[in-house]
């Protein structure tokens, strides 16, 4: 074999050798048959907007023939769902978007979710570099599932009739007792979920902390398990500030509700960054495995992201992804705190600890 001819073959084989174009575009033609013939893929999700649910069922179900089983659900019922299922050896889920305290807390321990590495097929998904790194951005360590957002979350609004607009510079202007009795939240903060990272940066603040949480109990806050109603109490303005889901309330601010976001960069203290709802991995034992691999691969691709993130409004994490479609105040900040991350997850049992306390659970 002369030089030339062996050039030649190391070449094609760097192309279509192990994870050369070959193999994965073989794997993906496999998996798509086999996932067609499985008919649907089951998505569990903590996020709300008809315009994100409609991306996440009918623009995938046009492009791959797969029809999507969607449920909207808070990973506080979820969770326990998904954990009463499999005590009664039930698998019903493929694929999983949630926040991270949901999967870290409550759907790793219970080892509902598989490694989701061997379901990543796409070239454009497996590389770092459209993702603005050295490795994929996993939401843990043992590398379960990608967080695809990094966004300046806020889950503070305000009902604008109620509330000035210059108010509200300190989130220690909460404390004014003319706020005493109008301040609700759409979730209990001591369970996981958009509440829990809001007081997540209130403990982890270095001007705010475990005082001012004491403080802010005092003003009789108002806590319920139903995010649509807090909501809704917000615009009738029974209350004037709400920690509410952001991605439910996105709908009540088109329709000219007097409801307005906080930005926080208008707040002294500033705000803190999460993954918010764009985390996603695969079920353990899940019923469709090859259309939740078709399904994975495109959420992630460049397509999907665009796709989500455009409805969403939210920043995607890869680089590729235009973010001008993306409201200015949930843009990150450098030096802003990280809610989202395993250690800050790890580190909320002391908050939940004084949650307890001070809100009498």
């Amino acid at each position: 074999m002369d030089g030339l001819h062996a050039l030649c073959l190391f070449a094609r084989f760097a192309a279509d050798g192990p994870g050369g174009a070959v193999d994965w575009q073989a794997e993906w033609d496999k998996s798509l048959a086999m996932a067609k013939q499985e008919g649907k893929v089951v998505v569990g999700a903590d996020l709300g907007g008809d315009k994100v649910r409609r991306v996440l069922t009918e623009a995938f179900e046009k492009k791959y023939g797969i029809a999507v089983d969607f449920s909207a659900l808070p990973g506080t019922q979820l969770a326990p769902r998904v954990t009463t299922e499999r005590q009664a050896g039930l698998h019903a889920w493929d694929v999983f978007l949630l926040g991270t305290s949901t999967f870290l807390t409550r759907l790793k321990p219970i080892s509902a979710l598989d490694p989701i590495e061997p379901a990543l097929l796409l070239p454009e998904v497996k590389d770092p570099a459209k993702w603005g790194g050295r490795e994929l951005p996993f939401f843990d360590k043992d590398r379960r599932g990608p967080a695809f957002l990094l966004v300046a979350r806020q889950s503070l609004f305000l009902n604008a009739k109620l509330v000035g607009a210059d108010e509200l510079k300190s989130y220690r202007d909460l404390l004014s007792p003319k706020w005493n009795g109008k301040i609700l939240l759409g979730r209990d903060p001591a369970s996981p979920g958009y509440t829990q990272a809001m007081f997540q940066f209130f403990y982890q603040h270095k001007d705010l902390g475990p005082a001012y949480i004491r403080e802010l109990a005092k003003q009789n806050l108002k806590v319920l398990e139903d995010d649509r109603q807090a909501v809704e109490w917000l615009a009738q303005g029974r209350y004037a500030f709400c920690f509410c889901n952001a991605v439910l309330i996105e709908r009540f601010i088109e329709e000219g509700l007097p409801i307005q976001a906080v930005d926080p960069r208008k707040i002294k203290e500033g705000g803190y960054v999460t993954s918010s709802f764009g985390n996603i991995a695969l079920a353990n034992r899940a019923p469709h495995p090859n259309a939740a691999k078709i399904y994975i691969n495109w959420l992630l691709s460049a397509e999907g992201q665009t796709l989500y993130t455009k409805a969403s409004g939210d920043p995607s994490k890869r680089v590729d992804v235009t973010k001008d479609h993306v409201r200015p105040w949930e843009v990150p900040e450098q030096g802003w705190i990280e809610t989202h991350t395993e250690e800050a997850i790890a580190s909320s049992r002391p908050l939940v600890g004084l949650l307890k306390e001070v809100l009498q659970k």
